[in-house]
Order: C-alpha cells, then sequence, then structure tokens
C-alpha cells in the first residue's frame, strides 16, 4: 500500500473512519477559473500538458496551493487511454471530445488495441510520481468508466439523448459486450498503473451512465463495472464511484463496488446516504452553478450540504459536478474555509448523538 501522507482526512473518510473536519476537494479545481491555467492554455492544449510531466505535475498542484483543499486531482483527461488505442479525437473548446470515426461495427470494435499504459501513457505516470514528492494531501487518480468511454465512442462527442448508444446497445448487445470488454480492460489496467506510479486513492467518473433506466444499468453496465472494481479491490487504495443524474441508480452503484459514492446536486444528500444504509462514505453535492452567485447563497447551500451530512463519518465535501469556468475563485477559497471552520460542529454534534444514552 500506498505511504500514508500527512493530511489523510480525505483517505480516512474515504473509508467512513472519524475525521477531526470533513474533507474538501472539487472536481474540476484544475481549470479554466484559474487565471494561471488560462495563461498556460494560450501556449499549451490539454492534451500538450497532459504530455508534459513537470507542467502536467505543476497544473495539478496548483489548486492545492490556492486553494488548500484536503486532495489533488490528477490534471488529466478520461479520453487519454483512448487515443492510444487507436481512436483518433480531439477535445474542442465549449464542446469537449470529439471522436473522427464513431463505432458503428464489429470491426471498429476488434481495432481497438489493447492498453499498455507504462509504454502508451508514460507522461501520466510520471507526473503521478513527480507529485507523491511534493503532496502533502493525497493524491486521486482517474479515469472515465466503460459506458461513459462507450458513449463518446459511439456518439462521436457529446450528447443530450446519447440515442445512438442505447440503440446499439439494444441492438447489437454482444458488440455491445464486447466493446465494454475492451474499455473495462483498458480502465482497469489505466487505474492499476495509477495506483503503482503512486496514486493514494481512484475515481471512476461514469458522467453520463445517468442516461439510463435502472434495468437498462443492470442489464448492459453492471457486469462490467461489477468486474472493474472487482479487479481493483486489492489495490488498497479507496475507490470513489462518481455518476452524474444517477439518483435512481445509486443502489446499483453501490452494488457495482466502490469505497464512497459521488452523488450530484439532483438529490438530498441524506435521502441518498441513508438508502445507501450508510455503507458506503459518500462525496458531495454542491451545485456548480450555486458558485457563481453571491457569497451568502453559496455559504447558504454549502451549510445545508454538511447539516445533511449531519456529521456522520464518511462524507467528503464537493460539488456535484466539476467546477464551472465563470466561478470567482475567491468562492472556492472562502467555501474550503467554511467546511474546514463549521464541519466540526457538526462532526462535534453526531459524535454526542451517538454517545448519548
Amino acid at each position: 500500500m500506498n505511504a500514508k501522507p500527512f493530511n489523510d482526512r480525505f483517505l480516512r473518510a474515504c473509508l467512513r473512519h472519524p475525521v477531526d473536519r470533513t474533507p474538501v476537494w472539487f472536481m474540476r479545481q484544475a481549470g479554466r477559473y484559474q487565471p494561471e491555467y488560462r495563461k498556460l492554455r494560450e501556449r499549451y492544449s490539454l492534451l500538450e500538458i497532459c504530455q508534459l510531466p513537470e507542467l502536467c505535475a505543476e497544473v495539478t498542484l496548483l489548486p492545492v496551493r490556492q486553494l488548500g483543499v484536503d486532495a489533488a486531482i490528477l490534471f488529466a483527461d478520461i479520453m487519454l487511454p483512448l487515443g492510444p488505442m487507436g481512436v483518433r479525437f480531439q477535445i474542442e473548446g465549449g464542446l469537449g471530445p470529439v471522436v473522427e470515426t464513431p463505432i458503428r461495427q464489429a470491426q471498429e470494435i476488434e481495432r481497438l488495441r489493447p492498453l499498455e499504459p507504462e509504454e502508451d501513457l508514460p507522461s501520466i505516470l510520471e507526473a503521478i510520481q513527480l507529485l507523491r514528492e511534493e503532496l502533502e494531501v493525497p493524491l486521486i487518480g482517474f479515469a472515465g468508466a466503460p459506458f461513459t468511454l462507450a458513449s463518446y465512442l459511439i456518439e462521436g462527442g457529446p450528447s443530450r439523448a446519447f440515442s445512438q448508444t442505447k440503440a446499439f446497445m439494444y441492438r447489437e448487445p454482444a458488440l455491445w459486450d464486447r466493446l465494454l470488454e475492451k474499455l473495462t480492460t483498458a480502465v482497469t489496467r489505466f487505474l492499476k498503473a495509477q495506483a503503482r506510479a503512486g496514486a493514494h486513492a481512484l475515481q471512476i467518473f461514469d458522467s453520463w451512465v445517468g442516461c439510463l433506466s435502472p434495468s437498462d444499468y443492470r442489464a448492459y453496465v453492471l457486469p462490467h463495472m461489477r468486474q472493474l472494481f472487482a479487479e481493483l479491490q486489492d489495490l488498497g487504495v479507496p475507490l470513489i464511484h462518481f455518476g452524474v443524474g444517477t439518483g435512481g441508480l445509486l443502489a446499483l452503484m453501490q452494488e457495482a463496488g466502490g469505497d464512497a459514492i459521488g452523488i450530484d446536486w439532483r438529490v438530498h444528500l441524506d435521502q441518498a446516504w441513508q438508502g445507501l444504509g450508510y455503507r458506503t462514505a459518500i462525496q458531495g453535492n454542491l451545485d456548480p452553478a450555486v458558485l457563481l452567485g453571491p457569497w451568502e447563497l453559496v455559504e447558504q447551500r454549502a451549510l445545508e450540504v454538511l447539516e445533511r451530512a449531519s456529521g456522520r463519518p464518511g462524507h467528503i465535501f464537493n460539488l456535484g459536478h466539476g467546477v464551472l469556468p465563470q466561478t470567482p475563485p475567491d468562492h472556492l477559497r472562502r467555501l474550503v474555509e467554511l467546511v474546514r471552520e463549521r464541519s466540526p460542529i457538526f462532526i462535534a454534534d453526531f459524535s454526542s448523538r451517538e454517545a448519548a444514552p
């Protein structure tokens, strides 16, 4: 197992161990809301940053230094493993990943090459090693979940209805399973390599799986996610399972695996956690758009999240999705301070209630 970092609140919370205050970090905490990042992007594309280990490490470190968050998340993109597998894509500003030739047939699936992370993505693994030397908080590695990666491969880019993905899934179930098998193997290898390089925890982003019904998730996704988490279980690092719009899928996501479930703002945290029987940690779930409002609203909504978590061991404060580009950096700094100052009160209240006869 990796050496324990100095500030291990985040890791303890992932395992539902008691902490003195609620750990806080943000998805996309390195990004376009930062003037320093915008300046870098004038010279480098996102993919170029990922190919330069020192620069990738520096971008990852920026929010840790500026915001005082309790965890760093590797600066990368969920599409990275697909390039070495033979997928040509671009990340277009304001749109996201765009795949040159969407998958439609069996031979296109069979042409996907096996991923060899140490050979194919050495810059990412080197960045992790550099970060381990610098960080005093845990480093989170990550990857996209097989369904979300498959949706990009089939749709050719972001989608609202995911109609092409669903049609492929329904009409070609054997090919769908073959595609997800290949992606599951690639994601597993990539995450294992990140853990070997020094990542303290791993998050699986299933950003678009919320488009599915519970029945479809169970039939077309759950078997592959079970396999993925089973393969990662022995790594000795906490595993976070995150999805967007997955209020109706949380029990199935828990069944698939993970030490913590990440939720968005469309569900009440207390109800979601109770529905999971408090058997996993929970991460979330402030609406990122709230940070575009006045500070008084941010404070009110953040305290509501802490109140719903009620100080129970296992809560990691985060947003329900990534930081928006228009977010005032000072709101994030003040939010970290607020969670740091106020969460011990909720934790103390929970402890006294538990200790009461």
